[in-house]
């Protein structure tokens, strides 16, 4: 059994989660489909990561995966969940004409814009999709006219099955790519589109395939749960932008199937399905990953196509321009949820460079890591892939404040504003209302002034409300400093052997009580008992372990025991605080 299915755990979170959706994990039915079978092969948020890398299987083995399925099946269709034309050096240098070029040759069928789709802006996006042998889809991506940038839906027919794929875009794309790439354009509510293009084409079509680049993470309000909730009718819902694997995939309480095949190629997502009259008799879901896919052959055109465009890019990518004594930690998980070694360094570049008071980046910003040893410009590129600009905001104490809370508002939750700083010191009390999170902020050895002006230095993202970092768009640009990814480069020259550790900018702690305690009279102290004291009889024992129910998660379990998320997951010896699930018992802490 190969290891992703040993994370059942994650399905029965998702479940806890989301459990007033009625989603559950769909069970392996081994009874034979009916008349004709129909394969969905699909894929998401690939990045750009077009290279062989593991666990990433790269674009040349997903191309044979789809060669075997295509050959076994000829009722194959391959489809993409967006965010595939940005990430790596592959693709940014070229703004994204290297991945369409590889996705022509695969053989893709159709495909959704994800945020990051808007990366280069939405004019470059029109050239990317006319580049395309296969249509970009959206129902809900709008001119400001109300017209819609791209068709909403395709009907495809297969073997005299007709399949009706509608596709939708998060919203979330006007703050998750820079706000001046979505100048002119809206993007309406996903739930509201669906219901009324499965109306549309459900008469009309045997299967309706919803390819959603919606998520499922608490934090977004438009999910693909919500979607299926809602808008019943959908035989197939396939999803991207959260890197959610679903190994099985997910069944809601209407009978949708909801499939992700999590990330930068690391799994192709293989749905299968049985029409029979005009109706769907059975469907699956399953994903494929490089143990499974180490004996299906790449395919040749693809493996040489992606060694061309990187063989034109290597003079620039293998140019050396700095060194690391130590990892510099850029993982997803861990710059959008607290301090890293990686995220004090950039902070410390941008300030460095524009001689700012203090410095304010996005955690989701970088996309990367960097190994110990010589840096290259390529190392830097894939780390800072969106070619952001420095600049700097003279920015009062209050918005500075309010932008803090802002990037903690998901905490503990990872979230790609979660605020990497330089210059400043700040606390979280996780526990407290959102909006209300932040205190004890010091900018240098000075308690922060709301009334006082600083000079911020972030990037041009959120600058202009970029990552819902609102507060900063009502400010005018006071300078710029150049390319980002140029501004790390330098300052970790200047550094020489960067040895840079995390020095506890950013805090978990309970907020200091404002309140004066009124005065007492002491009171004579009790003699002390000569036995121990017996528990009051109906009066329970101070509780020491806790029993998940459906609904816990660690955070509200820790709300409730005056302890830390944290605490509960060291004490419990928990991996991966995500992953709880009812029944399981957890130690609580002594005091609690």
């Amino acid at each position: 059994m190969k290891i992703w299915k040993t994370y059942v755990s994650l399905l029965l979170t998702l479940c806890l989660l989301f459990g007033s959706v009625g989603i559950a994990a769909a069970a392996t039915d081994t009874t034979p489909g009916t008349d004709k079978h129909i394969t969905i092969l699909h894929t998401n948020d690939t990045h750009a990561r077009a290279a062989e890398s593991s666990p990433a299987m790269g674009f040349a083995k997903v191309a044979g995966i789809a060669d075997k399925y295509r050959s076994e099946n000829p009722n194959t269709l391959l489809l993409d969940a967006g965010d595939a034309v940005h990430g790596t050096t592959f693709a940014t240098l070229v703004n994204g004409e290297s991945i369409v070029k590889v996705m022509n040759e695969i053989g893709y069928q159709a495909i959704v814009p994800g945020n990051h789709e808007f990366n280069y802006g939405s004019e470059r996006l029109i050239e990317l999709a006319d580049m395309m042998n296969f249509p970009m889809l959206s129902a809900n991506v709008k001119k400001k006219d109300g017209t819609r940038l791209f068709e909403p839906y395709l009907i495809k027919e297969v073997d005299g099955v007709k399949i009706g794929i509608i596709a939708l875009t998060t919203p979330e794309t006007m703050y998750k790519t820079n706000p001046k790439n979505v100048e002119g354009l809206d993007i309406t509510d996903p739930t509201a589109e669906a219901k009324v293009l499965v109306n549309e084409i459900r008469s009309k079509v045997d299967v309706v395939v919803v390819l959603g680049h919606l998520g499922q993470d608490a934090s977004s309000t438009d999910t693909s749960f919500k979607v299926v909730k809602e808008v019943p009718g959908i035989d197939v819902f396939i999803d991207g932008h959260s890197h959610t694997v679903l190994q099985d995939g997910l069944v809601s309480d209407n009978g949708t199937l909801i499939a992700s095949a999590g990330e930068y190629t690391n799994f192709v997502g293989v749905i299968d399905l049985w029409v029979d009259g005009g109706k769907v008799t059975k469907k699956q879901a399953t994903l494929i990953d490089e143990t499974e896919a180490k004996d299906i052959k790449p395919n040749e055109k693809v493996a040489a196509l992606v060694n061309s465009i990187q063989k034109e890019q290597e003079p620039i990518l293998k140019e050396e321009v700095a060194n690391t004594a130590i990892l510099l930690d850029g993982k997803r998980e861990q710059v959008r949820a607290g301090e890293t070694n990686l995220g004090d360094l950039l902070a410390d570049a941008i300030r460095d460079v524009s001689q700012a008071d203090i410095a304010l980046t996005n955690g989701g910003g970088i996309r990367s890591s960097i190994e110990k040893g010589i840096v290259t410009k390529g190392d830097i590129i894939t780390v800072l892939p969106f070619g952001n600009q420095v600049v700097t905001l003279e920015v009062k104490g209050s918005d500075v404040l309010a932008a803090l809370e802002n990037g903690v508002a998901s905490y503990p939750e990872p979230s790609g504003g979660f605020p990497q700083v330089s210059g400043m010191t700040f606390s979280i009390d996780s526990s407290a209302a959102k909006g209300s999170r932040v205190h004890s902020v010091m900018i240098g050895d000075k308690v922060l002034d709301p009334k006082a002006t600083y000079t911020l230095a972030t990037n041009d993202f959120t600058a202009v409300g970029g990552d819902e970092y609102t507060m900063f768009a009502k400010y005018t640009t006071s300078g710029m400093y150049g390319a980002m990814d140029e501004a790390l480069i330098e300052y970790m020259q200047k550094l020489g052997a960067v040895a840079i550790k995390t020095d506890g900018r950013i805090k978990e702690a309970k907020a200091p009580s404002t309140e004066t305690p009124a005065p007492t009279t002491p009171k004579p102290e009790a003699p002390k008992p000569e036995t121990p004291s017996k528990p009051t009889p109906g009066k329970p024992a101070p509780a020491k372990l806790h029993v998940v129910k459906s609904g816990d998660s660690l955070y509200s379990i820790s709300k409730k025991y005056g302890t830390t998320w944290q605490t509960l997951q060291k004490l419990n010896h928990i991996k991966n605080p995500h992953w709880i699930y009812p029944g399981q018992q957890l130690k609580l802490p002594a005091a609690s």
